[in-house]
Formats: structure tokens, C-alpha cells, sequence
């Protein structure tokens, strides 16, 4: 059959979990003789706004739109008519059969219904809270504080000084940008984005409260955002896959209906982790492999750290993996913080070295404060045969098995994570006894899961 996976973002520029998930079953689809396409986004000034290129990935045909976040009102955040017309022109051309969301971030709710009025089956994968949170789906507030319900007149407060649209400056920027390469091939867009780095203001950086008036604009804005995506969606999706209790639990509660929110656990590539041999040490070696940013918590774990007795610190090494932007604030404060304990910021790894650091690691620490879904890092982990520290919150608790698989932690508290790291530093024998390997999904399994479901919605239609 014809396929059409539907993503924000993709590789190999952007190789988080949602985009890994997507390669993977995208690869795997093709394998079981599937004709398959991509449509995703790009942000990149080197191009015109709206650009609709087409590039291949490892065989695979992507259909790719430059969205340079040039958005007139908040509303274009959510509902982009011009990001729906470029999916409605592949639609047409492509001719698919089934249409699977992976995320709407940088699209548009309209794409799902053109593909609902073409008669297509639409799945769409809820990787995060996007549907719930216009602030990239992370119901995290603007001071960092963790949104554990949905307040509309919390969300105005946040979304208030969120910056979701390109400036004038910025604009304009971008358009003589893409217009020197378009002339002359020379790309200054490398340039601009260090300047406008150097620019704005850091992540850290205390925001003002925001004018009442403007919040509370804000928070009709969200609840309208809130009713719509539901509205519009619940008549054309076929079926949503929650890969996790937690987040079908917590999309029940948003208002979908139970028998339209199937449990289906995320399938990974295991091949790369079939042949891993791990390799001792002397030093017990404790590492965090993500994002090193505020919402993923590698401070907390630094904090941590140095909370554990010095002759126990002696016996391990802290390596941080994730990639460092020089001009963060908050990076500097790692660095700061790393530096007394011997710890490491060892900059971001590629996909492929993620087995091979993971089989010379002996306790990954997953420190989230938000609600991570079901982390790729964890289930990497286990297939390398990892022992895990995680945060007892969300999709995280529910991978581990305190004590078995496992540990958890409470969430944000630095001294029940110190007192774990000291446990474990004590008896690091535990680390064997738990550091197994549990099987996880491969995506193999994933591909027929998701072909199966595929066929029975297409064979339904034949038979009305």
C-alpha cells in the first residue's frame, strides 16, 4: 500500500525521538514492500518561506516545506492553511492510501482534514502534549514550573511570552539571506543564526509578568486552541496510538473516546544492540544521554553528584551527553557546576555511537521534570543491557520496576537521587545483578502492528 507518514521535523538534521520512531518505521515499512513517503518541515533561512523541495533519506522520498515560522497571528501555530495546501498538492500527487500523523508542530491541523476529505484513512502517534499544550506540547509553564493540569489562565500567562512567530527584523533577515543564496549560492544562514543567538535573550533569563490584559487574550486564544484541535480532529482520525499508560490515561481525561486510544508501545531498531559487548571498568560509570536543557534536568543530577560523599564520587565518573550550544546560558552553568566534580560534558553523540556509549555505561540517570512519554534513552538502555535511575513521573516510572529493572527517584528532588547515586555507590554490585537487557519491541513487530491496522481500516472502507 501507499503511505504517507506525517512529521514536524526529520532526519538526519533532527534526530530526536519522534524523528528516530519515524526513520525507523519509515525503513521498515519499505522493507514488508510498502511505497512509502515523508512530509515534514524545515526551518531554514537559506530558503524562500514555503519552499517545497524534495530530498531522499536512506532511499525514502521526502516531501519537505520550509516554514520559517513566518505567522501572522497564534492562531497559524495550530491552523496553517498554508502548510495544508503544500500537503494537499502531495496528497494529489501521491495518491496514499493511509495518511499517519507523527506530530502537527510546524504544520497544521488542516492537513488532517484534507486528507480526511480525500476519503483516507488518517493514525496519528501522540508522541507528547501538543494537542494540549501549544507551548511545543510540553506543559511546561514559561517560569519552569511543571503544568500537572490544564489551567487555560496558567496557559495565558505562559503563552503570553512565548515567542512563536519570526519578528520583522527576523524576517527581513531572512529574506535577504535566501535571496543572497539564491543569486549568488553563498548561504549566510549559518551567520545569521549565531548573530540572532548572541542577540536574544537567554532561556534563563528572568520573563517579566505579562501585561493582564494580554494574558488574559492568551487564555481565551488556548481554550479556543483546546476545543478546536478536538473538534476538528475527533471526525477524521481514524485511530490515535498512545505509547504509553500514562499518556492514554492523561488524553482520556483531554476528551477522546476510550475505544478510538490504543495502548501500542514504541518498537526501536535492536539490531544495532544485538552483538554489544560491554566492557568493565574499574570506576562505576554514570552517564545522562539527552537534551541538556532545563525541562530534561541534567543539573539535577550534577546537584546531585556533589551531594554524594567524595570517597564514593572517587569511584565513578559523571559523563553528560547532549549537545552543547556555546551561546547558552545555561550550558555555562553545567560547565560550572561540572567542573569541581571531575564530571564531563561530552558534547552529542551520533545514532551510532549510542550502543556502543551505552555498553560502557553502567547506570544511566533519566532526571526529567516534565512528563516524558516513553523515552527512547530507557529502552535503549535496556536493550544495551543498561541499569536505569529515572524520575518517578509519567512514561519514565512506568518503563522501570523499582528494584527490578530499575530505579526510581523522586521527581526534581536532588537529595532521593543523591541517596540512590549513594546506595548504588556503596553496593555497585546491583548494577549486574540488574543491568540484563529486558527485551524491547523491535520495530519489525512495530511495522506489522501498524500494517495491520492499516489493511483492516482500508478493508473496512471496501466493505461499506
Amino acid at each position: 500500500m501507499r503511505i504517507l507518514l506525517l512529521v514536524h521535523d526529520f532526519l538526519p538534521a533532527h534526530p530526536a525521538g519522534t524523528e528516530v520512531y519515524t526513520g525507523a518505521l519509515a525503513r521498515r515499512l519499505v522493507e514488508r514492500g510498502h511505497e512509502l513517503r515523508v512530509f515534514a518541515t524545515e526551518k531554514d533561512i537559506g530558503r524562500p518561506h514555503l519552499t517545497l523541495t524534495r530530498r531522499e533519506w536512506q532511499g525514502i522520498r521526502v516531501d519537505e516545506l520550509v516554514n520559517n515560522l513566518f505567522y501572522a497571528d497564534f492562531q497559524e501555530t495550530w491552523d496553517y492553511p498554508p502548510a495544508a495546501a503544500a500537503f494537499a498538492r502531495v496528497l494529489d500527487e501521491f495518491r496514499p492510501e493511509v495518511v499517519h500523523v507523527m506530530h502537527l508542530l510546524y504544520l497544521s491541523v488542516g492537513c488532517v482534514e484534507e486528507a480526511h476529505r480525500r476519503g483516507i484513512p488518517v493514525f496519528f502517534t501522540l508522541h507528547d502534549f501538543w494537542l494540549q499544550c501549544a507551548r511545543f506540547g510540553q506543559r511546561l509553564h514559561a517560569d519552569g514550573g511543571r503544568c500537572d493540569t490544564i489551567d487555560f489562565s496558567r496557559c495565558g500567562t505562559c503563552l503570553a511570552q512565548f515567542k512563536f512567530a519570526q519578528s520583522d527584523l527576523e524576517r527581513r533577515t531572512a529574506r535577504v539571506v535566501a535571496g543572497v543564496k539564491r543569486l549568488g549560492g553563498l548561504d549566510l544562514s549559518r551567520v545569521a543564526r549565531r548573530v540572532g543567538e548572541r542577540l536574544r535573550p537567554h532561556a534563563t533569563t528572568r520573563a517579566s509578568e505579562p501585561e493582564p490584559a494580554l494574558a488574559q487574550e492568551f487564555a481565551a486564544r488556548a481554550k479556543e486552541r483546546d476545543a478546536a484541535l478536538r473538534a476538528r480532529l475527533l471526525p477524521c482520525v481514524e485511530r490515535f496510538f498512545a505509547p504509553s499508560r500514562f499518556l492514554r490515561e492523561q488524553f482520556l481525561a483531554w476528551g477522546l473516546p476510550s475505544e478510538r486510544v490504543e495502548l501500542l508501545a514504541y518498537g526501536m531498531e535492536l539490531e544495532p544492540f544485538a552483538d554489544l559487548r560491554r566492557v568493565p571498568a574499574e570506576r562505576v560509570r554514570i552517564a545522562f544521554l539527552g537534551t541538556l536543557a532545563q525541562h530534561k534536568a541534567p543539573h539535577l543530577l550534577l546537584e546531585a553528584f556533589a551531594r554524594v560523599p567524595a570517597e564514593l564520587r572517587a569511584r565513578a565518573t559523571l559523563t553528560l551527553h547532549g549537545p552543547k550550544e556555546p551561546t547558552s546560558e545555561y550550558i555555562a552553568r553545567l560547565e560550572h557546576a561540572a567542573a569541581p566534580l571531575g564530571a564531563r560534558l561530552a558534547g552529542a553523540l551520533t545514532r551510532e555511537r549510542v550502543p556502543a556509549v551505552l555498553a560502557a555505561t553502567d547506570l544511566l540517570v533519566v532526571p526529567s521534570v516534565w512528563f516524558e512519554n516513553s523515552p527512547f534513552a530507557i529502552h535503549e538502555a535496556r536493550a544495551a543491557g543498561t541499569a536505569v535511575l529515572v524520575s518517578d513521573l509519567g512514561g519514565m516510572a512506568e518503563l522501570v520496576e523499582d528494584g527490578r529493572d530499575g530505579w526510581r527517584f523522586r521527581v526534581g528532588d536532588a537529595a532521593d537521587l543523591a541517596a540512590h547515586l549513594t546506595r548504588i555507590l556503596r553496593a555497585p554490585g546491583e548494577l549486574t545483578r540488574l543491568a540484563r537487557g529486558a527485551p524491547s519491541k523491535d520495530m519489525r513487530v512495530s511495522a506489522e502492528e501498524l500494517e495491520q491496522r492499516y489493511a483492516a481500516a482500508l478493508a473496512a472502507r471496501r466493505a461499506r
